[in-house]
């Protein structure tokens, strides 16, 4: 049976499109997009450039977002900023995936210039959809429809991503990795431009362009010393910030450092993926039950500790499972910080605190990958502890480090601040991760087993 997503036709068409959107999107970032840094690995990037390669398009990101928004008071309808965006996004990936013929010199830099166009495009987009999809999905389901599209979305990311890696692995046993490249990006590109064509059938109620409505200096000032929005925005923001310390280079870590061929790479990314895509459902349906602030801080409770994960050991197998945990908390912080900010957000403003949001957060990744690749290049590969020197398998262990660090600070700072929205039925966060083991077989088995042993000691 069809599943329906609204009692009104055209709203249920444009919502199935905007399903099909989200998979052909999910083409382009997992046989795409999630390689643009093994690309620059594959170019002779140094550990500086790859954190521009994140730094720079985030800042460039964040001014495109504001430009959307005040595209919005010039154009008719959002379809006008959404279409032309995604389909040069698309376009991009073709003079992209020639630099190393064409420029093979300037290479580096020229990838650096097109990821800034490209991300660019992107966040040129995302104000106009996001207050397109507001007005579009039905509050009371939004939390299942976005989990169901984002499970959807996952699987397809998961299976592109690992489609990738095996033709990239392929290719570059039998010694020609850019071939390898070429097709993938060829797909990423394609895929795009299906993205485009389902976004084009979606329906733009009419009469609802969103713009960028800044309030006078007087009321600003009293809602930035009020507003939830702003506590919940700085809370994401330096989060993001913290995140963007080591996230750009894990790919530097495991193809330079550990020696990974691009199988191992695209097993040890795709399983984060995977967890994501089993774990979207349920996050989706606690979300509509129990609400996104308990979902938000019983992941941000964990995720402070999974770059410092990675300095224990370079075993293949426990990375994995590090990853998969990353994918756990991942796919619920992400689900409940999206859902919460729609929560917050009055929806005849939401372009402009879409926009705001988005530009705060990409100034964090900016500063964040940074500060990430500027460690890489000056810290020490060993450090003494009590008068004992120990020598590091890679300076990026100190990066890990330190972004573990600030993500505790920014948890430890905001989390208790945070206040649910809406009327949710209470429970506690030690309930939310007894009810999330419980559904993994495993974890669930590893919980009896610890209870089992308390009844006994008592």
């Amino acid at each position: 049976m069809t599943h329906r997503y609204s009692k009104d036709p055209e709203v249920d068409n444009s919502l199935r499109h905007s399903v099909h959107d989200g998979v052909a999107y999910s083409v382009m970032s997992g046989a795409g997009e999630t390689y643009l840094s093994a690309f620059a690995v594959f170019l002779h990037a140094n550990t500086a450039q790859i954190g521009l390669l994140t730094s720079l398009p985030a800042l460039i990101g964040s001014i495109a977002q504001l430009f959307s928004a005040w595209l919005g008071r010039r154009v008719r309808s959002r379809m006008h900023v959404i279409l032309p965006g995604v389909v040069v996004q698309a376009l991009v990936w073709f003079p992209l995936m020639w630099l190393p013929v064409l420029f093979p010199a300037q290479a580096v830099p020229l990838l650096i210039l097109f990821a800034m166009v490209y991300f660019a495009m992107g966040n040129l987009v995302v104000p106009q959809w996001s207050s397109l999809m507001g007005d579009l999905v039905p509050e009371r389901r939004r939390g299942r429809y976005f989990a169901r599209r984002t499970a959807f979305a996952s699987l397809t990311a998961f299976t592109a991503l690992v489609c990738a890696g095996v033709v990239l692995h392929l290719f570059n046993k039998f010694s020609h990795p850019l071939t390898g490249y070429l097709l993938i990006f060829t797909t990423a590109a394609c895929a795009r431009l299906l993205s485009a064509h389902h976004l084009r059938c979606m329906h733009d109620p009419t009469g609802r362009v969103s713009s960028l409505e800044f309030p006078n200096r007087r009321e600003w000032v009293n809602r930035l010393r009020h507003s939830p929005f702003v506590r919940f925005s700085m809370f994401f923001a330096l989060m993001q910030f913290s995140v963007a310390i080591a996230s750009p280079f894990f790919t530097v870590y495991m193809l330079r450092d550990l020696h990974y061929s691009y199988l191992e790479y695209t097993f040890n990314t795709a399983s984060s993926v995977m967890m994501q895509f089993i774990t979207l459902n349920m996050w989706g349906r606690m979300s509509d039950r129990f609400g996104n602030r308990l979902i938000l801080v019983t992941t941000a409770l964990f995720i402070p500790l999974l770059p410092a994960l990675w300095v224990l050991s370079t075993h293949f197998w426990y990375l994995i499972g590090v990853q998969m945990l990353a994918g756990l908390c991942w796919a619920g912080f992400s689900l409940s910080t999206g859902n919460f900010l729609y929560d917050l957000v009055p929806a005849d403003k939401r372009v402009t605190y879409m926009a705001l949001h988005n530009m705060i957060a990409n100034i964090g990744i900016f500063f964040g990958a940074l500060l990430g690749g500027l460690l890489g290049v000056v810290l020490p590969n060993h450090v003494f502890v009590s008068g004992h020197e120990i020598h590091w398998m890679s300076v990026l262990y100190g990066v890990f480090l330190i972004s573990t660090l600030a993500r505790i600070i920014v948890s430890a700072l905001f989390l208790p601040h945070l206040k649910e929205v809406r009327e949710v039925e209470p429970m506690s966060v030690s309930g939310l991760v007894f009810r999330v083991t419980r559904i993994h077989a495993l974890s669930g088995l590893i919980f009896d087993v610890m209870a089992r042993r308390r009844r006994d000691a008592n």
